[in-house]
């Protein structure tokens, strides 16, 4: 059973456990303990977002590595996937990313890359857990590890996400407003953009350490809608806190999501021959729409459960480059280990260029099927165990014959039960999440 790792690293409430200082440095202790494999000098690579509680909780980490031995190299604030780029490219043993995404600036969390600079696997994170409760060996004075800031992580990275595209793409031409969320790519991304040749309309780039993701980035898209239409600007880009999604904006001002996201690139890149396993991987919550529109490409739609870490397990295992969620993480894996939301831009970008048309002639490549997602909280036990839900279930499914989905399932992170549908009646789709949502909750009375 996890205690403290959830579907995304460990996360919560800053200064609650486990978001406290004391657990923090307990992690560094038990994940240095647990890299600590060979005779070389081992190191740590540890990246933050703009958050207020980084500050405390970053050199707690510092303290729990060197206490075991391992070297830290700090670089600040960075995005999610710059972390994991910088750890594989520095031959570090482990990354840390000090970021709770897109949740607003009092929670915070702590997610860790492997050496290869993919998340850890499950086995690792439940020999973490384990050390956790115990107390991992400390180092003898004369090898305790040191600390070091770097100060060019930033442009490394910079760099390596400009690498992902071909030198005769050019954003020359291209007003762009780019949304940061007062996150950790408030510098980076707009640098990326800028160096390429875009005209550059950045906002949300103004961190205070408590205004991350707040009204802003790619959870909260309104202002971003309203300054690509004030603006006259071609399109609009929105990031959250850590970057690692990407929410688009057309020149309308309407949104283009994930699902649209990975039929463009995936369609684009099937036809240059780029595509790898003869789909896209996405998950149970990704449209029905994307689905038909891929299998109209001659492509199909892999689903895995809620999380990128198991569209990023699908992608492996069968042969993908190209997968994503709806909420607008996107794995492009020729290029990078986890989601990039700049670099997945990068490639929206490069296809505005190409077809030379609005964004909003480009970006939206199928009618999404009516989708109705509703939650559930409950007090205690199993509701959907229950008889009644389940015939409610049953009954639903039965009423879609076919021609829609059903997704019913626990959140990973509270007690919550989601229900969602889609068809192609919203006025049955509707009527199904409510009947269902009703038998759940009768059954989480009992």
């Amino acid at each position: 059973m996890r205690k403290f790792f959830g579907t995304d690293g460990i996360r919560g409430l800053t200064n609650q456990v486990p978001m406290t200082a004391e657990v923090a440095m307990r992690v560094g202790m038990a994940a240095g303990a647990h890299f600590l494999r060979g005779d070389h000098k081992h190191r740590v690579v540890i990246g933050k977002d703009t958050r207020l509680s980084g500050y405390m909780l970053e050199n707690a980490l510092v303290a729990g590595f060197t206490s075991v031995g391992m070297d830290v190299v700090q670089v600040g604030p960075m995005p999610t996937p710059a972390v994991a780029m910088l750890t594989h490219s520095m031959r570090a043993d482990l990354g840390v990313m000090i970021s709770a995404s897109h949740n607003p600036y009092q929670d915070n969390g702590i997610k860790l890359f492997g050496p290869d600079g993919y998340k850890l696997s499950d086995e690792d994170e439940m020999q973490i857990e384990r050390l956790l409760d115990g107390e991992p060996p400390r180092a003898d004075p004369a090898h305790i590890g040191r600390a070091k800031r770097i100060e060019d992580a930033r442009g490394r990275y910079i760099h390596a996400v400009k690498q992902s595209l071909p030198q005769s793409v050019r954003l020359d031409g291209l007003k762009i407003v780019l949304d940061c969320a007062n996150g950790a790519a408030y510098n980076s991304a707009p640098t990326v953009f800028w160096e390429l040749g875009a005209d550059v309309v950045a906002i949300g780039i103004e961190p205070n350490g408590t205004n991350i993701n707040d009204r802003c980035g790619s959870t909260a898209p309104a202002l971003l809608q309203e300054t690509v239409v004030a603006s006259g600007a071609d399109i609009g880009i929105a990031l959250d806190g850590d970057a690692d999604r990407l929410i688009v904006v057309d020149e309308k001002g309407k949104i283009v999501d994930g699902d649209q996201i990975m039929a463009l690139i995936g369609a684009s890149w099937a036809r240059q021959e780029r595509l790898k396993g003869g789909g896209v991987v996405a998950t149970v919550m990704s449209n029905l729409g994307l689905e038909r529109f891929l299998e109209s490409e001659g492509l199909r739609l892999e689903r895995t459960k809620v999380g990128d870490r198991y569209v990023l397990e699908r992608m492996k295992i069968g042969g993908f480059n190209v997968g994503g969620e709806q909420s607008g993480h996107m794995i492009l894996s020729d290029h990078a280990t986890t989601g990039d939301g700049t670099l997945a831009a990068l490639q929206v970008l490069a296809e505005l260029v190409r077809a030379d048309k609005p964004a909003s002639d480009l970006l939206h490549l199928f009618d999404p099927v009516p989708q109705l997602l509703k939650n559930v909280r409950f007090g205690g036990g199993k509701p959907l165990d229950h008889a009644n839900v389940k015939a409610a279930i049953a009954d639903g499914e039965a009423s879609l014959d076919g021609r829609g989905r059903l997704v019913i399932r626990a959140s990973g992170t509270e007690p919550v039960i989601r229900v969602m549908a889609e068809g192609d009646d919203a006025g049955q789709v509707e009527q199904i999440v409510d009947m269902i949502c009703d038998a759940v909750r009768v059954a989480a009375g009992d």
